[in-house]
């Protein structure tokens, strides 16, 4: 059985461009500029780059790639088709310095493209709130950060919390929140689950109020060594934090808090398009490529939001 990665689009930057073009532009070639739909035609000069169209109406040139996470990147496009699928089908994440050594790029490109990537997964249009009639949603919290004791001066490491929404057997919503109250965490409950669900955590306070306004709320007692009662607990949720822990700490080794919400965002699509949901590698990468329109982001503005945060 050949590679998955043996397909013509990961290896040739023609058939890249018609891979992707036949993806994102299923119902017809739009330009990106006004918007009309076919209503272009490729230019054919000899000296004419890779999938450049010119639209008839605007008259302005364009490529798959304009308004996409790929705009502006000298990458190849079957190397950002590579890196997507690698990302797509590694669970745990795939580092920056796996993508420089077997992409053959920089570190700096590499950590970008990865972002970019991120960004793709990024659900911009949610498929409602989670749960519903006769569903059970787990809400929970854990802190992402290094040890005091794993420090060389053992000062106080930086603990950064995130709660997440997990409706069992579906999907996951997680977030990172300055601090874990229940100002905090009511309008994330409010607004991610549908009051008809069965609420589920452990028990802490600050879910109490928050959980008379669902179907049920029960709570374990983590603290008394209860972790299972019935149908109340929290070990969905759990087994999520346990796949991004190992992934930021194994894989990722540190996560600045600027950056957090798109390594959430990427431990919640791939958890949202799993295998036990019907989503094989092959889908999961599609999902990902499905995801770049509209969603630009430049070097320089990831590059201002990490200086922002060491200022």
């Amino acid at each position: 059985m050949p590679s998955v990665l043996s397909a013509a689009h990961f290896h040739n930057e023609e058939a890249a461009y018609a891979f992707v073009e036949a993806w994102l532009w299923s119902t017809g070639r739009v330009c990106p500029h006004c918007g009309i739909v076919d209503q272009s035609g490729p230019l054919k000069g000899k000296s004419t780059r890779i999938g450049v169209y010119k639209c008839y109406a605007c008259r302005k040139p364009f490529t798959i790639k304009v308004g996409t996470v790929f705009e502006s990147s000298h990458i190849k496009l079957h190397v950002w088709l590579q890196a997507i699928h690698l990302m797509a089908s590694s669970k745990k994440g795939f580092s920056t310095n796996q993508f420089a050594r077997i992409l053959g790029v920089t570190i700096q490109t590499a950590w970008f493209l990865s972002h970019r990537i991120r960004e793709a997964m990024i659900d911009i249009a949610p498929q409602g709130p989670l749960g519903g009639e006769g569903k059970f949603v787990e809400a929970d919290e854990t802190f992402i950060g290094g040890r005091a004791r794993n420090r060389a001066y053992r000062e106080p490491a930086p603990k950064k919390a995130v709660v997440a929404l997990v409706e069992r057997r579906g999907r996951v919503r997680s977030r990172h929140v300055p601090e874990v109250n229940a100002a905090n965490l009511r309008p994330i409950l409010e607004a991610g689950i549908d009051k008809a669900s069965h609420l589920r955590t452990d028990e802490s306070g600050v879910y109490w109020k928050i959980g008379e306004a669902f179907a049920s709320h029960q709570t374990v007692v983590h603290s008394a060594d209860e972790y299972v009662r019935g149908d109340a607990h929290t070990n969905t949720a759990e087994s999520f934090f346990s796949v991004l822990k190992r992934g930021i700490y194994g894989v990722y080794q540190h996560v600045s808090e600027e950056h957090l919400h798109r390594y959430l965002a990427e431990f919640d699509f791939r958890h949202n398009n799993r295998i036990a949901l019907g989503v094989d590698d092959t889908d999961r990468a599609g999902n990902i490529l499905s995801g770049v329109k509209g969603k630009r982001l430049t070097y320089r503005t990831t590059r201002r939001q990490v200086s922002a945060q060491n200022d």
